[in-house]
């Protein structure tokens, strides 16, 4: 039986044996070909040092290697239950993999006083699963007590802005940059709400931060993105985008995404995903019709459609759900091929297992919900494999004006293509290419919205979208941005005001720039 003083014991060991000491200082400077040897070495001698179990656990984690790093985390509680620094880091580990009820629940399990870091992830898993008032009460708790963390205002501020309390959320960002004028992010969040317009002192104090010579790249980027939409917004177009263009490129740096690998992808996807390849697996999958799929480029109004369709009265908004690519990663390295070779039962249970994940999000007992992330469009033939009863919009925007939209877009995470006007371009004429392949295989399967399309006449698009869906028409839908629901994308603010025609066109000013995009598509 497990004894309350595991834990302590190994810890206070670990603080005094030399080469467990070195391997820690290792990892702290990030020498990973140096600690991961003398962490195995000193495993080998102890495999029961929960010490050195949670360091290469650590290791494992930084290198990508997440199972192996559960896999250690789990084996150190295994040992000692009571470990709550490997309770956190594992909790951590799930979370930043999508996997928040089960991050929440070893966070529940957390047997001492959570401490402000695990409050912190307890709300950002909170608030990842759709509940926004526990996270925000657990964020305004802990900025009570010490408000001078902007880290935090961060995050509460974002929680904000996804419930639609924009005043509150500004002035939660402009507390961080009150408290850090260098912190690049904090400028960024309030030029992506794309409602607020920097003043002259604002941009002042931007410039005197890139005169710095401590400041970090991320930093940088995140205000040199700043200043384009500060430029931009006053009209000075050249300056916006000598500082888009300086954001990509800095932010391009260490990205290892290349155009020829998603041409790849496509050529070979079209090659599986066949009229014959459908015509033999008919009538299998799991036949539930509660998704409905809005796929496309980035920036190319898929939060329109998704707050449209949310305004339905059987219809469910949720997020940009990750399950789609997890469970495709889940096949292995040859998808198509193992596909290929599956079971109709198995087939079924891969959509059923869609359905298990993403129930948590779920919050009403509408028949339908949407799951809009936008790049399930490499995914398509998956999709209607394992869902055959699913709908998918394909919600798109003219090349020029998405592709410009996305180049001054930096996005948290994922959209790699994004940082280049040529890897835009083509990343954009491979997404067109494989619709066009699916438009020709599964006549039908998906409806289109062109953004132009909906801000020129709304509500015969709307009307064609409703009975696309096979959903009645209803007033709400018009009116969506009068509907109350959280959005957690860059267009939050954006879809919470009625259609606007300048967003068809804002992207014809920078088109001297746009060669490189032009040239690629």
């Amino acid at each position: 039986m497990h004894r309350p003083n595991t834990v302590q014991r190994s810890l206070a060991a670990a603080t005094s044996n030399p080469q467990l000491l070195r391997a820690a200082l290792a990892l702290h400077e990030n020498r990973l070909h140096d600690a991961e040897p003398l962490l195995k070495a000193h495993l080998r001698e102890d495999p029961f040092d929960i010490a050195a179990i949670r360091l290469l656990a650590e290791l494992a984690a930084r290198i990508g290697r997440v199972k192996d790093s559960e896999t250690l985390l789990r084996r150190a509680l295994e040992i000692a239950p009571r470990f709550g620094a490997a309770r956190s880091n594992l909790a951590t580990l799930l979370y930043k993999n999508n996997r928040a009820n089960d991050a929440l629940r070893e966070l529940d399990a957390l047997e001492t006083d959570e401490g402000e870091g695990n409050t912190n992830l307890r709300a950002a898993v909170l608030n990842r699963l759709g509940e926004f008032d526990e996270a925000l009460a657990l964020y305004k708790d802990v900025l009570d007590q010490n408000p001078d963390k902007p880290r935090v205002w961060i995050s509460y501020g974002h929680v904000l802005k996804t419930v639609g309390r924009l005043a509150e959320s500004v002035s939660a960002y402009k507390r961080a940059v009150a408290l850090w004028p260098h912190y690049g992010e904090a400028w960024w969040s309030l030029a992506n709400l794309k409602t607020v317009q920097f003043n002259d002192d604002d941009i002042a104090v931007m410039l005197c931060q890139l005169e710095r010579t401590d400041l970090n790249d991320e930093d940088r980027f995140h205000i040199e993105f700043a200043l384009g939409k500060a430029f931009e917004d006053a009209g000075n177009v050249a300056a916006a985008f000598t500082y888009y263009e300086a954001a990509n490129a800095r932010r391009r740096i260490g990205i290892q995404y290349k155009a020829e690998d998603t041409r790849a992808r496509v050529d070979k996807t079209i090659s599986a995903f066949t009229p014959d390849f459908f015509s033999l697996r008919r009538g299998q999958g799991c036949l539930a019709p509660d998704p409905i799929f809005i796929v496309g480029m980035p920036r190319a109004g898929s939060t329109l459609v998704e707050q449209i369709l949310a305004s339905h009265s059987a219809v469910e908004g949720i997020a940009e759900l990750p399950d789609i690519p997890m469970l495709w990663a889940s096949l292995g390295a040859d998808p198509h091929t193992k596909l290929a070779k599956l079971s109709a039962d198995e087939i079924a249970a891969l959509g059923q297992d869609y359905l298990n994940r993403v129930a948590p999000q779920r919050k009403t007992d509408r028949p339908y919900f949407i799951d809009k992330l936008p790049n399930n469009w490499a995914y398509i033939g998956f999709i209607k494999l394992i869902l055959p009863n699913t709908k998918i919009v394909d919600a798109r925007r003219h090349p020029l004006s998405c592709g410009f939209s996305n180049f001054k877009q930096h996005f948290a995470r994922g959209q790699e293509f994004s940082y280049d006007l040529a890897d835009i371009g083509h990343y954009y004429a491979d997404y067109v290419r494989l619709m066009a392949h699916f438009d020709e295989v599964m006549p039908g399967a998906v409806h289109r919205v062109i953004y132009e399309r909906m801000v020129a006449d709304s509500e015969i698009e709307i009307r064609a979208l409703l009975a696309a869906l096979d959903l009645p028409f209803e007033a709400a839908c018009l009116s969506f941005h009068e509907t109350e629901r959280a959005v957690r994308t860059p267009s939050s603010e954006q879809v919470r005001s009625p259609i606007f025609q300048s967003g068809t066109e804002n992207w014809q000013a920078f088109e001297p720039w746009l060669d490189p995009l032009k040239d690629a598509l």
